[in-house]
């Protein structure tokens, strides 16, 4: 199954594997997480590894193995910072797997990564997805092992641990001659079908005899004949560990395919061996066997996963069932409300204090320091607020409190100072920081032992995740999809010392030691990076002192950068630790200092609610990473006072009024400016601000990312209304019409009735500057307004220069961004086909004039090679004199030229053949583009028609003239594909060796004779050329 998985060339000695630190696959940007509350380290899957992980731990908690190769150091294996240099010998196996033991016992991660072991198996991603047996991988791993360990120390690590020796024998019934085989093992591997549990299993094996006898005799060979005999196998050697392998897999001969046996099957949590050993009187220690992993497989024989149950025999682990967890953090909690509630009274924490005190009084101030530092809260902030200042609060108690006759001291009066003192002593006061770290110690780590002696602590290590079990939990394993597949036992006389209980570096090499420190030490930094990453903040300060309250927002007095000032803080800091943070920065900041959330709206800065509550946390009161604060007194801003709050955002109004009208004449001329209201105005007092001499006011609601809707006009009813509640929002548009314009106005519908237009905009976006602005304006029109003079409110808008309105033009841009041709100015929006909203873009260059035609143009059908040309013609020119002006402009000369369309497929179409005609007269319209193709027309009534011939490599093959040449050649002109024009083709048969020999002229209605004879006279001149 496994292949070459293990395969080396003496594969301790290597030079092309990774050595200490390689990374062949990326890693994640966030550090690893540490490890849970088991202390354990769990092993990363690469896809379908979970068979090696479920391997490794057991081999990791089998401590004697673990102990056994961490002892053979770097002069036995050599190092892997060697293992690129060409003489080195390095046996990478041995030395990754140290190092991942290392890892998995030391490193503060969740789970550790398995892919520099297995880079070092010669394993790639294919192998590292399929998943494999548990069973034959053990003894494979084990094999390479051996390889890589030849010539050290560690040579019979393996046998030393895992070896043992089965006898099988058959005796002579006759001559009681036994004969004897012996078998080497690693593992013993029984049967499941048909048996209940392991121990009847290993009965059958080596308890059980069969007999050869009947028609089934046996040849003795001290006999020499068939006798009858007995059959019988014995463990004659037991290691020190033993792995037993469960056939849960077996294959049904009657159906013909695997299965796996999911019947019950025990296996004992100890066992006695001696029933199944050669030699039984011995000690009963040296057979008995205690459990200690389970590789369990979940799923069916094709497939599944992999986890392992595993006793920590040296407790590295915290083992704390889930319960027990959750009482310890009650219990924890009830003592917090108990000690919460002692400081709540701050009568029996002054009597505390001052009870432990030497001197008999102490100074006033003193007693509140002395308060702060000993429970973590000052007086001012704990209980000024019930209980008034600390001085006039002692003064309160006279009976219990003393002061000195200047009133600067106070101490306990003597029938309170002993039994406080007392006290103090015991459970209700701590009298040191000392005795509060023992106690909460001895707290935090309770008696690890629970249900079972030491070492009877189980885990399931799942992969990544690792969670403490109870022994009885491994009965769930006896039968089901998910049950027992290997188990692992160890004899019960191994003892481990006392130095390795629950110390996890116990016989770890110096230099793997110092590797772990240092890597936890890089994984400490890039947490606490990772972590102030994650939960930092950017805040942007806006400073009063540097803003202006005007026209309804805040504006600032400087530039930008000077009036706003960045501060990073952690999201878990309190709104007090901001508020220190923003007085340091800000040193000569005098009076009170209000913390307000900003918005920059279009109107201007507006401020929102006020940052109150100093123990809360940034992130408990909603402040966002990149959130702006105003930092002012709370009240006004350069002497004016500022309204705050949603009720008064600031909304800024396009205001449209109606400057000219013209009856029959063409364009409709807007005046329009914006101005800025509280969203809590009332209409009346817009109506008021806008049109005081009896004017009427039309809304639109369209804003700006919204459709355009009919004008209506505000009713009376809408005037005791805000400007928030009818819907005016930033960039909506109100028109006035003055007294003299409500002719246009149905008053009882409260539409437009004179308009036959809405008023709307179009976008514009800069092309005349090359500094990479690409900001967008909205210009108000109607459909009948003149292209001109949006243009030249696009050019004021845009602060561009106004001598440009004689050198641009707007020209509309497609959804694929193209620029299309140019709007003629004098045309008006509905004449230039518009639709409102559109993009324009205003580049450089004179629009056409309404006779001009705007054409695109390109040199050959290949777009590719040639780019797209502009140029701006009359319509009435010629067909050829246009094409002149477009040879003159792409830098082509001569008469060998002719133009055509572009069709659908945007290739060359229809030629344009009639060369005196106007375009106009052969509807070449504005934005049509058309190619110039190579080749002259033929006259009218005439085709054009290429000639072949057919060239060998040497022009006339051995043993063959000229004549031959060419009549080789028509027999193939069937694969030629003609241009319709009569132009060369650009397709050429790979198995051809053509050349084109020119063209020839005929009329229409030449008949086929006249077109042989052109031929043949084309003919008779290439062969006098090529025997020439």
């Amino acid at each position: 199954m496994f292949g070459d998985l293990f395969e080396e060339d003496f594969s301790f000695i290597s030079n092309n594997h990774c050595g200490k630190g390689k990374k062949s696959k990326p890693r994640d940007s966030e550090p690893p997480a540490p490890r849970d509350f088991t202390k354990l380290s769990g092993i990363k899957n690469q896809g379908g590894t979970c068979y090696l992980n479920s391997l490794l731990q057991t081999l990791l908690f089998t401590p004697e193995f673990r102990e056994a190769l961490f002892s053979l150091g770097p002069e036995e294996l050599g190092t892997l910072d060697d293992s690129s240099k060409p003489d080195a010998k390095v046996r990478i196996i041995p030395l990754q797997l140290q190092r991942l033991f290392a890892q998995l016992l030391l490193l503060d991660q969740q789970a550790a990564s398995t892919t520099d072991l297995t880079e070092s198996f010669g394993w790639n991603s294919h192998e590292e997805m399929r998943q494999h047996d548990v069973q034959e991988l053990n003894r494979i791993l084990f094999s390479a092992l051996e390889t890589s360990l030849v010539g050290t120390s560690g040579h019979d690590l393996i046998n030393r641990l895992y070896h043992g020796i089965v006898v099988n024998q058959i005796v002579c019934k006759e001559c009681k001659n036994i004969s004897e085989r012996q078998e080497d093992f690693l593992d013993l591997t029984v049967a499941v079908k048909g048996v209940t549990g392991l121990e009847e299993a290993l009965w059958n094996m080596y308890v059980e005899e069969e007999y050869f006898e009947n028609e089934n005799l046996y040849r003795c060979g001290a006999c020499d004949k068939l006798v009858e005999a007995s059959k019988s196998a014995k463990l004659r050697k037991l290691p020190p560990f033993l792995t037993v392998s469960l056939l849960r897999f077996n294959f049904d001969f009657e159906k013909c395919e695997r299965y796996k046996e999911t019947s019950c099957y025990t296996f004992p949590i100890q066992i006695n061996l001696r029933p199944f050993c050669e030699q039984t009187e011995m000690d009963d220690s040296e057979y008995m066997y205690e459990l200690f992993s389970v590789i369990i497989h979940k799923g069916g024989c094709y497939g599944g996963h992999y986890h392992v149950y595993i006793r920590d025999v040296d407790e590295l682990g915290n083992w704390q069932l889930q319960e027990e967890e959750d009482r310890l953090i009650e219990d924890k909690a009830l003592r917090d409300i108990e000690n919460a509630k002692e400081i709540e009274n701050p009568l029996a924490v002054l009597k505390g204090i001052l009870a432990e005190e030497e001197s008999k009084q102490i100074p006033v101030d003193q007693l509140g320091q002395k308060l702060l530092e000993e429970k973590g809260v000052s007086w001012n902030k704990k209980y000024r607020k019930q209980y008034g200042p600390l001085r006039k609060y002692l003064q309160n108690h006279p009976q219990i409190f003393q002061f000195s006759p200047d009133e600067n001291k106070v101490g306990l009066k003597e029938k309170h100072k002993l039994p406080f003192k007392s006290d103090s002593q015991g459970q209700d006061f701590q009298s040191s920081p000392q005795k509060n770290d023992v106690q909460w110690n001895s707290e935090k780590n309770p008696t690890r032992l629970r249900d079972g002696s030491a070492g009877c602590h189980w885990f399931d290590l799942n992969d990544s995740k690792v969670q403490p079990i109870k022994e009885k939990d491994i009965e769930k394993q006896f039968q089901g999809k998910e049950s027992a597949y290997m188990l692992f036992y160890r004899k019960s006389e191994l003892k481990r010392p006392p130095e390795a209980r629950g110390n996890p570096r116990y016989q770890i090499p110096e230099h793997l030691l110092n590797e772990m420190n240092a890597a936890n030490t890089e994984l400490q930094k890039k947490r606490a990076e990772c972590d102030s990453a994650n939960n930092g903040i950017d805040l942007h300060l806006h400073l009063s002192s540097c803003y202006k309250f005007h026209n309804g927002a805040l504006h600032p007095s400087l530039t930008w950068k000077e009036s706003v000032v960045d501060l990073t803080i952690d999201r878990r800091k309190t709104l007090g630790d901001l508020r220190q943070s923003v007085f340091q920065m800000l040193e000569s900041w005098e009076g009170d200092m209000i913390l307000s959330v900003a918005k920059s709206l279009p109107a201007g800065l507006h401020l929102y609610q006020i940052l109150d509550g100093d123990e809360l946390t940034l992130d408990g009161i909603g402040l966002a990473d990149g959130a702006d604060l105003f930092v002012w007194n709370g009240k006004e801003v350069g002497g004016t006072k500022v309204m705050t709050g949603p009720d008064h955002e600031p909304v800024v109004i396009n205001v449209l009024r109606l400057a000219e009208y013209n009856e029959g004449g063409k364009g409709q001329h807007f005046t329009e400016s914006q101005h800025v209201f509280s969203c809590s105005t009332k209409v009346a007092d817009l109506h008021t601000a806008l049109a005081p001499s009896g004017g009427i006011i039309l809304k639109n609601g369209s804003g700006l990312d919204k459709e355009a809707k009919n004008w209506e006009v505000f009713r009376e009813e809408d005037m005791k209304e805000t400007v928030k509640s009818v819907g005016l929002t930033d960039g909506c548009s109100v028109l006035i019409l003055d007294s003299h314009d409500q002719s246009f106005v149905n008053v009882s519908s409260g539409n437009l009735t004179a308009f036959t237009y809405d008023i709307s905009w179009l976008q514009v976006k800069n092309f005349c500057r090359t500094d990479g602005d690409e900001k967008h304006i909205k210009i108000t029109a109607t459909i009948e307004t003149v292209m001109s003079d949006i243009k030249r409110k696009a050019i004021r808008e845009l602060q561009l220069e106004e001598e440009l309105a004689n050198d641009s033009c707007l020209r509309p841009i497609s959804g694929n961004g193209k620029l299309l041709s140019p709007v003629p100015e004098d045309y008006t929006v509905k004449e230039a086909e518009l639709k409102m909203g559109s993009l324009l873009g205003l580049c450089h260059g004179k629009a056409p004039a309404s006779t001009q035609l705007f054409l695109y143009f390109i040199v050959g059908s290949d777009q590719n090679a040639s780019p797209e040309m502009e140029i701006v013609v009359e319509e009435t020119v010629s067909v050829k004199e246009c094409l002149n002006l477009m040879l003159e402009k792409s830098g082509l000369s001569g008469d060998d030229w002719h133009l055509r369309r572009i069709d659908w497929c945007y290739e060359a179409g229809e030629a344009l053949s009639q060369e005196n005609a106007t375009l106009k007269e052969l509807n070449v319209c504005r934005g049509d583009t058309l190619v110039i193709m190579e080749g002259k027309l033929p006259p009218k009534g005439f085709l054009k028609i290429p000639i072949w011939w057919l060239k060998s490599s040497s022009h006339k093959k051995h043993g063959e003239n000229a004549q031959d040449q060419v009549n080789g050649m028509t027999c193939k002109m069937d694969a030629l594909q003609v241009s319709p024009s009569g132009d060369s083709p650009e397709y050429i048969h790979p198995d051809m060796d053509l050349c084109y020999a020119g063209s020839i002229e005929i009329a229409g209605e030449a008949s086929l004779e006249d077109l042989k004879m052109q031929y043949v006279l084309i003919w008779h001149l290439l062969i006098c050329h090529v025997q020439w």
